[in-house]
């Protein structure tokens, strides 16, 4: 198993890239030879971003993941390569194979060992998945079926899990099931199958299995608490509240059962009552996931405990850096970024000038403006064009020699006729033109024609994520022609292939 370190490098040298995420790519790769995993990871997650269907990308971060011994999120981005995006990439199953043999799962391994070799015996790692097999056929000789069993078993509840966590409620309740079929007992499959219900808002049926739960096994935790959480979100407070006040005096040994009632104490408002279980969790050495120093974060801040849930909040990035400007105190509440001044003050500080540069385009159109402005004070860091941009969103002033600016600005307002607001799914978009931007500029092309460069990105930026449509139709929504539009996508595409230098 030593050997897969050498397998991902030669891997990496391999992997070809498309064109918006091949800054972050390219920066990625270079990182992941100097043995700077985490910022590889970093870079890779952001040209995941710009281009999140694209499986060579994919591909290369679940191996530097793998490398950091984060081998779970290794694996879901593996298994979505395979099952949605190009079920021909076999030599995901090397890689699986190695993930699950690092984890203790020997029976995934030697499956997925086996599949690499039946689908490409003379592959790039035949001889080490050989050698995995020999290992792993050592390994299963010692074990029983019962400790196989048990080994499938976690794999599908964590597989399922990861698709409840994740909104794919349909394929969490199609695994949950299969499980409960397979192991009657299985309280904790029955809980979770109840939750996948209620988020898709089945509450009948969702209720109807935590009573059969609490019939067959009374006083299971875990059944009470999404009890209560079902209530509260019903607002049945009467109830809730009677509820409520018998978990308060219940007193669990295992650390599970803390962290199961602190979590739902925070999800239903009773903060303090969250802290005290999820503090002393901490305390005692407990090292959560990112899920506990979620809840942690939470419980601290609305208690009062600023400090505290700061600290909490840099472990939940850590473990989860797409969750940058959700913290507790941000105004994001399922509003859309022109109103997070957080994160766009966040935004105004990164190390990427796209994101800089969309940041101050956010900036213009948020009725938060003066707000964001009088708060952002280092722009010195900002380049002179993107100062000369700050300028002008501050007072609409900007001198002959700075057009370009207006120009970047002015096509990002078309483009924002047809994408708003601006969530996740639109800040592609932007993110891609201001990226075209900043290379058209340094080549030295002028913006007055905005209406064909915001054409281009947009037909661009379909195509990426595989929208159909035609350069007829986006011409027609931007009032241009069909060749006028054809010679902006080209000129576009050239300026997304540009390698910036590290």
């Amino acid at each position: 198993m030593g050997k897969d370190s050498k397998a991902t490098k030669q891997k990496g040298q391999l992997l070809s890239f498309v064109p918006t995420g091949e800054y972050y790519f390219t920066k990625g790769v270079k990182a992941f030879h100097r043995q700077d995993l985490k910022k590889a990871e970093k870079y890779f997650q952001r040209a995941m971003h710009l281009e999140p269907g694209e499986p060579m990308i994919i591909c290369q971060l679940a191996i530097v993941q793998s490398e950091l011994g984060e081998y779970q999120p290794s694996n879901r981005l593996l298994h979505m390569i395979l099952e949605e995006l190009d079920e021909n990439m076999v030599d995901c199953h090397y890689f699986l194979a190695n993930n699950y043999a690092h984890m203790g799962l020997f029976r995934d391994a030697f499956r997925h060992a086996n599949l690499y070799m039946e689908e490409n015996e003379d592959g790039e790692f035949a001889e080490d998945a050989l050698d995995l097999l020999e290992l792993l056929t050592m390994e299963a000789e010692e074990m029983d079926e019962d400790y196989y069993e048990e080994d499938d078993l976690i794999v599908k509840q964590e597989e399922a899990r990861n698709h409840l966590e994740t909104g794919e409620f349909p394929l969490a309740i199609e695994i949950f099931t299969e499980v409960i079929e397979e192991y009657p007992e299985y309280w904790s499959a029955y809980n979770n199958l109840a939750l996948a219900y209620f988020y898709l808002g089945e509450t009948k049926k969702a209720s109807d299995i935590l009573n059969d739960v609490l019939k067959r096994n009374p006083g299971n935790l875990h059944a009470l608490c999404n009890w209560l959480v079902f209530i509260h979100y019903e607002g049945q407070e009467k109830e809730g509240q009677k509820l409520k006040e018998a978990l308060e005096k219940i007193y669990p040994i295992h650390v599970e059962h803390q962290f199961k009632l602190g979590a739902t104490f925070a999800l239903i408002g009773e903060y303090e009552l969250a802290y005290r279980w999820l503090k002393k969790l901490q305390k005692s050495g407990f090292e959560g996931d990112g899920a506990f120093y979620y809840w942690l974060a939470n419980a601290s801040y609305f208690t009062g405990r600023e400090n505290m849930a700061r600290s909490a909040w840099k472990k939940v990035l850590e473990h989860n850096p797409e969750k940058d400007g959700m913290e507790p105190w941000s105004e994001k509440s399922g509003m859309k970024f022109e109103a997070q001044v957080s994160v766009i003050l966040s935004q105004l500080n990164s190390d990427y000038p796209e994101e800089r540069l969309f940041a101050l385009f956010l900036t213009s159109v948020s009725a938060k403006k003066k707000e964001i402005l009088a708060a952002e004070k280092s722009i010195d860091k900002l380049t002179e064009m993107e100062k000369s941009y700050f300028a002008y969103v501050s007072s609409g002033n900007l001198s002959s020699k700075e057009e370009e600016v207006k120009g970047a600005h002015e096509t990002a307002k078309l483009l924002y006729d047809h994408h708003q607001p601006i969530g996740k799914n639109e800040a592609g978009v932007y993110i891609m033109w201001f990226s075209v931007f900043e290379q058209a500029a340094k080549a030295g092309y002028d913006f007055k024609n905005k209406k064909a460069w915001a054409a281009a990105v947009d037909y661009l930026w379909d195509k990426l994520r595989n929208i159909r449509t035609t350069k007829a139709a986006v011409a027609k929504k931007y009032g241009l022609s069909a060749a006028t539009l054809s010679k902006y996508i080209n000129l576009a595409s050239e300026f997304l292939h540009e390698e910036d230098s590290i």
